[in-house]
């Protein structure tokens, strides 16, 4: 089954903690401070990947965890940063949070970090100075953003077909490209979007792709096509395929265009190949006289004699728009704002916990008690550890 809609929730990786070590050798009895850093936590990253198809391989509300920074260490030893979560998504997936696009990974090998690991804490030798030469402490690694996501993907194609059930427009593709949807002389045959690749003599390739049928108020939610509709906004060119076989051919394309309008994006303005298919149910090519700048020519065919089907894939080659293309440079500078990296690191925080050898103090404006409890509890807190706050010193329980 064909899924186009996901919801996950992204952890990031929790910065490891600093190390409080002070050098202990044989001929060295007053070593300072050598307490290395946290490492960063991992991020949690989605991937473009072309050999991705749909989002059904999540589960719902998954929960997506990078991996936690590694504690520092003696020696001035570093922890090493957390593993990140990666997760490869179809071209054409849009990220959204609360309501807000954060990313529309719309080419492949795109890429945006969706939650960031915390920061890593800084060991006991950062806080060495000729006022503090044995500083007993270290800060705790900072916790990593947590979100919850909707995937929502519309799928890329050179071209897409459109038009009521039973129109013949699976029969149309599986004569045109390689793809093998279920074809079946009753409506709504097709309940998921079906991507085919259309080639030429001369060796170049299209991409179409067939939705379900649309029915008159499919724009307000009615019928199966109305959540399908937003495959095709990333469409070039519309194929409006009308069974020529009935009566009123100008009636069903009205009654088509006008949910394609009623629902926005643009779709409406798209140019058009109109398909009169099912030729061959007739006597003789049926009339055609909607006068309209979007539509670029009138094709009657056959799916099932092959009839001008010859003529069709000329049309798709020559009348498709062509892929805008986009600058080198300008391609490049908005890869990097909009993929690679989602939003800068956050600032630190208006406070920091760091460990004692006898607990934890924290510094600064402390958040709300519930946050600084999981901070706590999140760091390695025991029953029976000091913590100091606010010049109080309190007892963890």
């Amino acid at each position: 089954m064909f899924h186009d809609r996901a919801r996950l929730i992204a952890v990031a990786g929790r910065g490891g903690d600093g190390a409080i070590h002070f050098r202990r050798e044989k001929y060295v009895p007053r070593g300072g401070p050598d307490g290395g850093d946290g490492g960063d936590g991992g991020d949690v990253v989605l991937v473009a990947d072309p050999r991705r198809r749909d989002l059904s391989g999540l589960r719902p509300n998954q929960k997506l965890r990078a991996g936690r920074g590694g504690p520092g260490g003696g020696r001035l030893s570093n922890g090493a940063r957390g593993e990140d979560a990666v997760l490869a998504v179809p071209v054409g997936t849009q990220v959204f949070a609360g309501g807000e696009l954060l990313a529309d990974l719309a080419s492949p090998g795109a890429r945006v970090v969706v939650a960031q690991g915390g920061a890593g804490g800084r060991g006991n030798k950062r806080f060495a100075g000729p006022s503090r030469q044995t500083p007993r402490f270290a800060e705790v690694g900072l916790p990593g953003e947590e979100r919850a996501l909707e995937l929502r993907l519309k799928l890329l194609a050179d071209a897409a077909l459109v038009g009521f059930p039973n129109a013949g427009k699976s029969s149309l593709l599986a004569r045109l490209s390689n793809a093998r949807p279920k074809v079946a002389d009753y409506p709504f045959t097709t309940r998921s979007p079906v991507l085919g690749t259309v080639e030429a003599p001369d060796g170049r390739q299209l991409v179409v792709a067939d939705v379900p049928g649309l029915i008159e108020g499919a724009s307000e939610g009615v019928g199966l096509g109305h959540e399908f509709l937003a495959h095709l906004e990333r469409a070039r060119l519309l194929l409006h395929v009308i069974d020529a076989g009935l009566e009123d051919p100008e009636g069903r394309w009205r009654a088509i265009d006008a949910e394609l309008a009623a629902y926005g994006a643009g779709l409406d303005e798209r140019p058009q190949l109109v398909v009169l298919n099912k030729i061959d149910l007739r006597p003789e090519p049926p009339g055609f006289s909607v006068e309209d700048e979007r539509i670029l020519a009138v094709l009657p065919v056959s799916a099932v004699s092959g009839a001008g089907l010859d003529a069709l894939r000329r049309a798709l080659f020559e009348l498709a728009p062509p892929e805008p293309e986009q600058p080198a440079a300008a391609a490049a500078e908005a890869e990097l704002a909009e993929y690679l990296v989602y939003r800068p690191r956050p600032a630190r925080p208006p406070f920091r916990v760091y460990r004692t050898e006898r607990g934890f103090r924290v510094s600064g404006a402390p958040p709300a008690q519930p946050e600084l409890e999981a901070i706590l509890r999140a760091a390695g807190a025991r029953p029976g550890d000091e913590v100091e706050l606010g010049g109080d010193v309190l007892e963890w329980e």
